[in-house]
């Protein structure tokens, strides 16, 4: 692979949970962050990722403001600067933890960062508030630069999904959770491939899984930390298999291109 192929190359890390590093055109775009070794009752299965992956991070996106995807502990690991993209609603509660850089949108919204555009959409998710704060939107976010990247957030299932976006290069999809039951309006691996047959993504990126469990539950019907991805993969196979399916381990990496698959 000669260097140009690989600058003109999308990275992404999944750190773990709904958290993505998102590498594009000079961009380093960090989703949800979830970086601690335990929020509340649930426990993070493995070690907690290496605090130089993702320091000096370009913009933090929030899809929501639900404790697993809105920590303020894990976002006070990054720089105080860092300019955190949120539902319109949420910034309120951020300020008064003394951010400096936040920007709210809502759905249909977009904000520039540099080379890339970055477009609110709309999720299909319970808008509860959070204990700090109001009730807030749900998000997705389409990031648009030399790829077109969706990053779901938490949704269900909701037929628009096949207008968000065209040309979409990578959809970053939750499959899961973080028990052994979903709840609410979640995306089972089935729905996620629901989904991906809406969308018309070249490449698909299970997320939400694998992550964290609740206290007690480590070695007791495990198959929710490991199975979902890999019955996404099968279902997208069944429903569209033209689509790719990339299955990224809790931190791991890969890169992908539109000529040449990449390997992480």
């Amino acid at each position: 692979m000669d260097t140009q192929q690989l600058l003109s190359s999308l990275h992404l890390s999944y750190i773990g949970h709904a958290t993505v590093l998102i590498e594009m055109d000079g961009i380093r775009l960090l989703t949800d962050p979830l970086l601690r070794s335990r929020v509340g009752p649930l426990r993070r299965k493995g070690t907690v990722p290496d605090l130089a992956l993702y320091q000096n991070v370009d913009a933090v996106l929030i899809s929501h403001i639900h404790l697993d995807h809105l920590d303020l502990l894990s976002l006070r690991l990054l720089a105080r600067g860092t300019q955190l993209i949120v539902p319109r609603g949420a910034g309120k509660v951020l300020i008064r933890q003394k951010f400096q850089h936040v920007t709210e949108l809502r759905a249909g919204q977009t904000v520039e960062l540099g080379p890339a555009k970055i477009t609110a959409t709309y999720a299909k998710h319970h808008a509860f508030g959070h204990r700090l704060g109001p009730n807030t939107d749900c998000l997705g976010f389409i990031i648009s630069g030399s790829y077109k990247v969706y990053f779901a957030g938490d949704t269900g299932l909701f037929p628009e999904m096949a207008n968000l976006a065209e040309n979409l290069d990578v959809a970053l999809l939750p499959v899961w959770g973080w028990g052994p039951r979903l709840r609410g309006l979640h995306l089972t691996p089935y729905q996620a491939a629901q989904s991906v047959a809406l969308l018309r993504p070249r490449l698909a990126v299970p997320i939400h899984w694998g992550t964290f469990y609740p206290l007690g539950m480590r070695w007791i019907r495990t198959h929710f930390l490991t199975r979902p991805p890999h019955d996404f993969a099968r279902h997208v196979a069944h429903l569209t298999p033209q689509v790719e399916v990339r299955v990224v381990p809790p931190g791991g990496t890969i890169q992908w291109g539109r000529d040449s698959a990449l390997t992480g």
